[in-house]
């Protein structure tokens, strides 16, 4: 890279998520890294690389004194959307590395001043996006041309995009680990801990008390229709009408939770369950991210959500998980099988629910996988240091194409 010696850069971290949708699970992820990186890294610029900037803003703004939003990487990998393997990585290596765009140069520039090039969890690099595949080369690219770090944690890779692909980026990467054992034999890197693990101390539930008579809590349900083939989605609702209808709730109150607004309600799951679940018991998307996620222990929850499964057993709630799917759904609610929550899954399109279950146990060794969260996210971005004063940020000068050499650069 060359950049002169009188420029001095500022540690700038640069995340690259799938959040600002919004959808809760992704939503937690950022949050809790910008929450961490907050009380350990303070005075580090951190870049949220995400595909929604604008809603990102009003979502996190606050979580971290120097954060700022973009949507850069997101924006080159959206290029090859329509374009085979071996020209999406072309499009990506012109764009990221040579530069000689009028609609990415100066915001690339910009992020060269990036010391770390992090991708941060999340099931979205899987062959629901083929693109996504993308994202990873991108961020891979970005670093090499920064000299900066390049690491991913908690990813999910199923199913896989192109194998060959990821393995060889992820390869390049100076940290990998993901989040699912079928992830890391797929991709050759480490078994790690979902992200959402690191956030869990945010949870108003995490480390509350039983109630010491053993009265059984809410009862809370999610079932998604995005991601789901119709006649999926219509069996379990379906199955869910039957366990709320067969008795073996009665005496508790029902409530629906929305991971994405809209989504989850109109014309969708909460609307054909109205007249089970009354309107003042439905809580937006928005009620939940101000007021924070409501599981407690000794409630049931039901639920396709991948992270409501993760965080519900986490503070030490029963409940069912069902799957959407065979591949994608499937390996996400097995790798929270496998950690030891205890609820058992319903086959996608299943008619009847298995009864609620939980692990006593889980509750501990939750927090536990938080510990095993943090000690990666501490090896990665240890505390800093108080500084005297902040360095100078100068402008950092790019690697100048061939075609136009200086064009880019101010000395």
């Amino acid at each position: 890279m060359s950049q002169g010696s009188e420029n001095v850069k500022n540690p700038t971290i640069h995340l690259v998520s799938t959040a600002g949708h919004p959808n809760f699970g992704d939503e937690f992820i950022a949050a809790s890294w910008l929450r961490f990186l907050a009380e350990r890294q303070p005075a580090s610029d951190v870049v949220l690389d995400c595909p929604d900037p604008g809603m990102a803003t009003f979502l996190f703004e606050g979580l971290h004194p120097r954060v700022k939003f973009t949507n850069l990487l997101w924006r080159v990998s959206w290029m090859t959307m329509d374009a085979d393997p071996d020209e999406g990585d072309v499009i990506v290596d012109r764009t990221v590395t040579e530069l000689g765009s009028p609609l990415f140069d100066l915001g690339l520039i910009e992020l060269r001043r990036a010391t770390t090039v992090h991708l941060i969890g999340g099931g979205h690099i899987t062959a629901n996006w083929m693109h996504h595949g993308r994202l990873v080369r991108a961020a891979r690219r970005l670093a090499e041309v920064s000299g900066a770090r390049f690491v991913a944690t908690g990813l999910g890779l199923m199913p896989p995009i192109d194998p060959e692909r990821i393995r060889d980026d992820l390869g390049a990467a100076d940290h990998a680990t993901v989040r699912d054992s079928a992830s890391a034999e797929m991709a050759g890197v480490d078994l790690g801990v979902n992200d959402a693990f690191l956030g869990l101390p945010a949870l108003p539930g995490f480390g509350a008390r039983p109630d010491p008579t053993g009265q059984p809590g809410d009862v809370w349900i999610n079932i998604q229709s995005d991601l789901a083939e119709p006649e999926v989605f219509e069996a379990n609702v379906a199955a869910v009408r039957a366990m709320l209808e067969s008795g073996r709730f009665e005496g508790r109150t029902i409530r629906y939770l929305e991971a994405i607004p809209g989504v989850d309600r109109d014309r969708r799951a909460y609307d054909l369950l109205a007249d089970l679940i009354p309107e003042e018991n439905f809580m937006s998307f928005v009620r939940l991210w101000h007021e924070g996620f409501p599981g407690r222990p000794l409630q049931t929850w039901i639920t396709t959500r991948y992270h409501f499964h993760q965080l519900a057993a986490a503070v030490g709630a029963e409940g069912v998980a069902i799957e959407i799917d065979d591949s994608y759904y499937r390996t996400k609610h097995q790798s929270l099988a496998e950690l030891g929550t205890g609820f058992p899954i319903a086959p996608a399109g299943s008619d009847k629910l298995p009864d609620p279950a939980s692990d006593p146990e889980f509750r501990l060794k939750a927090g536990r996988l938080h510990r095993a969260k943090l000690d990666e996210a501490e090896a990665l971005y240890p505390r800093a240091r108080a500084q005297k004063s902040e360095p100078v940020r100068e402008p950092v000068a790019p690697v100048a194409p061939q075609r136009s050499k200086g064009v880019f650069g101010r000395r």
